[in-house]
């Protein structure tokens, strides 16, 4: 029960999410109320038409039948059209919330978080959001819809052919059995398939990410067996998942056949005993075709329900994960820049060995500090400490006597500038990457920046200047040209304390 209830905990962002919705279901479900109705019509009509106009040679009541249905397949044809655009509309509010949410999540969790999953299960959360937005404006939303009808048919079969109601009636139990051992098939199916897919698409990454060392050190022939064997496995999980589906889609075929042949050899001998008409039959066979088409689209659609119940599950892990600080009551004013480090510990894991173990320092206003060690002694871990980018275990960090996290970190990335240790630029022009962080800089802070880091007249002799375009993560540039824009980037905003990492 406490499990159930935690579970639904996870989940409340996807009740905030459809809550404003419901208006909108509610007028599917009506049109669909109204659609499923009117496909009486055509079985009334066939009944009819066999059993008084062809018997009788009622041609008045055919044009009478004739002209009503022209009617009802208008009607028809205006609520299925607007339904579809209701869902459309449905489909974009979806598709705009979450994603919104989700790139808002990302943003604000720690970064802890962030570096401990690959970059493909982040990217890979994008396309859960339109697995989301498929099944609940899809045809799957469609079709939970349409299921609860099935039964309001069903009476009706009951009504126009008793004689031959126990045939549905041992044929359905039969597809919800099918139905149920498909989801739990094609669940575990999904999950391995997703899964390869991830590690697959993680080593794509980091291979393009570091394609400069695969060209310079020639390691295609080392890599592509890796590739090889990632590429077979998911290509194996794919084709199993596959079959397994389609094995589970043939067979609600075979039912649904089974359900007809059936149906017909009962009826007639019922016919033949004069227990109904022949309309009746044929009205009856119709009807069951409106029943089973659900259900067995429920079979065979099994697999979107299972990418839907994981698509949910892996994004409430990450809805669920606590954000960082966004909003203060109070805003302080510029720092002097005091830092206190007060037996500050931090481990990566809970069964790790500390990389930082119980540090005390202090750093004064307007002082320099180096922090020397070997490779692996944890001076960037120290610095995402300061930064406040790493939470301690143990221990504060304190800026001018503040513990730093009551801050924000839009408050923070004000006050700290920092140059990484692996510098990153992201796409665009030289003058767009220095002011970054502050898009509406003028041109005079800029150009100050750039001199602050001494890389103002390399840029004025570029043809462009400050309009060159550096490419992907600044590929276009040197390294050093790249590491002086990292350091413009950091003077920008004038901050009390510089923090820079090698």
């Amino acid at each position: 029960m406490a499990e159930e209830d935690e579970e639904l905990d996870k989940q409340a962002w996807l009740k905030d999410l459809l809550k404003p919705l419901r208006g909108s279901y509610r007028e599917v479900f009506l049109m669909s109320l109204f659609i499923n109705l009117l496909a009486l019509a055509v079985p009334i009509f066939t009944m009819q038409t066999y059993d008084r106009v062809i018997n009788s040679e009622g041609l008045v009541t055919l044009q009478g039948f004739i002209i009503g249905m022209i009617c009802v397949i208008g009607f028809d044809l205006v609520l299925k059209q607007t339904r579809s655009r209701l869902m459309q509309r449905t489909a974009l509010r979806i598709d705009v919330g979450l994603g919104n949410k989700l790139f808002n999540k990302i943003l604000s969790v720690p970064l802890p978080m962030l570096e401990n999953r690959v970059t493909s299960f982040w990217t890979a959360l994008f396309r859960d959001v339109e697995v989301v937005r498929n099944t609940r404006s899809g045809p799957a939303a469609v079709l939970l819809t349409d299921l609860p009808f099935a039964i309001f048919f069903l009476v009706l079969v009951g009504i126009v052919a008793t004689p031959i109601i126990w045939v549905p009636l041992i044929i359905l139990p039969t597809f919800l059995i099918l139905a149920w051992r498909s989801a739990s098939t094609l669940n575990a199916a999904n999950a391995a398939e997703r899964k390869t897919g991830y590690d697959r698409d993680a080593m794509v990454a980091e291979m393009i990410a570091g394609r400069t060392t695969v060209k310079a050190l020639s390691l295609e022939e080392s890599i592509r067996p890796l590739w090889e064997d990632k590429h077979a496995a998911t290509i194996e999980d794919s084709m199993h998942r596959g079959r397994k589906s389609d094995t589970f889609g043939n067979y609600g075929a075979s039912l649904t056949t089974i359900t007809t042949v059936a149906m017909t050899a009962a009826g007639a001998l019922a016919i033949i005993n004069h227990d109904m008409t022949m309309g009746s039959l044929i009205a009856a066979n119709m009807l069951m075709g409106r029943i089973l088409g659900p259900f067995n689209q429920l079979v065979g659609s099994w697999r979107n329900y299972a990418s839907y119940r994981q698509a949910v599950k892996r994004l409430s892990e990450v809805f669920v994960v606590r954000d960082e600080r966004q909003e203060v009551d109070v805003e302080l004013g510029r720092p002097e820049g005091q830092i206190t480090l007060e037996n500050v510990s931090f481990a990566y894991s809970e069964d790790a060995q500390p990389t930082i173990n119980d540090i005390k320092l202090q750093i004064r206003p307007n002082s320099f500090i180096a922090v020397m060690g070997p490779n692996g002694s944890g001076k960037t871990t120290l610095i995402k400490l300061i930064l406040g980018l790493y939470k301690p275990q143990k221990g504060r960090v304190l800026l001018d006597g503040a513990d730093i996290s009551q801050f924000t970190r839009k408050e923070l990335a004000k006050w700290f500038g920092y140059v990484p240790q692996e510098i990153f630029l992201f796409n665009g022009s030289i003058r767009e990457n220095i002011a970054k962080a502050n898009p509406d800089a003028s041109d005079d802070d800029v150009i100050r920046a750039a001199k602050m880091a001494g890389v103002h007249p390399f840029l004025i002799d570029l043809p462009d200047g400050y309009s060159t375009d550096i490419g992907e993560a600044g590929r276009l540039l040197p390294g050093g040209l790249r590491q002086r824009l990292a350091i413009a980037r950091a003077f920008l905003a004038d901050p009390p304390i510089l923090v820079m990492d090698e």
